[in-house]
């Protein structure tokens, strides 16, 4: 079993959230995702609601090597997928809850060009603003789907070297499924990355966005010196491949 305990109030909304939507998401997937055992209640000393888990093994996909990264990519497609076609009626919209994932990147509009302008010496600050303001131009057409929110190698669990499980659906809700796709720059690369993009049926505005929320992300890691050295990997893949397709 694991025991997740909110460590602050941002955090606490999502716990009966988790409660109610992964075991109805859970039979719609093709990897394991987490199961809810029990909630359990505020008491003296603990302010927020918590929750427990059935244990899932593997390791999460930023502690290993993962030998053949297209087997990688196609299981992470193949879920996202069936994640995205699943009934959204009811589901949790953009908030709070989930700091806006599906929502629109105007939510982090201030932040991003203020990191751009902290690191304009050490990035190409430029390109930086075009592809930013290229995402910011472009908006999701269809219905909402649902999102996973944090597709990170840390909330992807590995067995064997085969994706297995995908954890943490804290920043679950419904909407735009660009947020989903960061993970193409953070972790995968060349031939990965088009067999994963050739396996979700998005549009190209939503790649675009995607690419920036990838952007968001590392500027905000860059500045808050949190996973630095990944996050400069991610900066230099995503001016990389801004560059090579614009």
């Amino acid at each position: 079993m694991l025991v997740r305990m909110p460590s602050a109030a941002k955090y606490a909304m999502q716990v009966e959230k988790e409660q109610k939507w992964l075991p109805r998401l859970a039979p719609l997937l093709p990897l394991s995702i987490p199961k809810p055992l029990a909630m359990g209640e505020s008491c003296e000393g603990y302010p927020w609601q918590w929750s427990i888990y059935q244990w899932i093994d593997g390791n999460t996909a930023a502690s290993v090597h993962i030998a053949d990264l297209n087997n990688f990519a196609t299981s992470l497609a193949q879920f996202l997928a069936a994640l995205q076609r699943i009934d959204t009626t009811d589901g949790p919209l953009p908030g709070p809850h989930n700091f806006y994932r599906g929502g629109v990147l105007t939510t982090y509009n201030a932040e991003t060009k203020q990191a751009i302008a902290v690191l304009k010496d050490r990035i190409d600050a430029n390109a930086a603003i075009e592809l930013w303001e290229a995402a910011l131009a472009s908006a999701w057409k269809g219905l909402p789907v649902w999102v996973h929110g944090d597709v990170s190698a840390g909330n992807l669990l590995v067995q064997e070297g085969k994706l297995s499980a995908v954890i943490d659906f804290g920043g679950l809700g419904i909407g735009d499924p660009a947020c989903d796709l960061m993970i193409a720059w953070t972790l995968l690369r060349g031939e990965s990355r088009k067999i994963f993009r050739a396996m979700l049926p998005l549009d190209a505005s939503t790649w675009t966005r995607g690419r920036a929320w990838a952007l968001w992300k590392a500027l905000a890691d860059i500045t808050t010196n949190t996973n630095a050295v990944e996050a400069w990997h991610t900066i230099n893949e995503v001016f990389r491949d801004y560059k090579r397709n614009s």
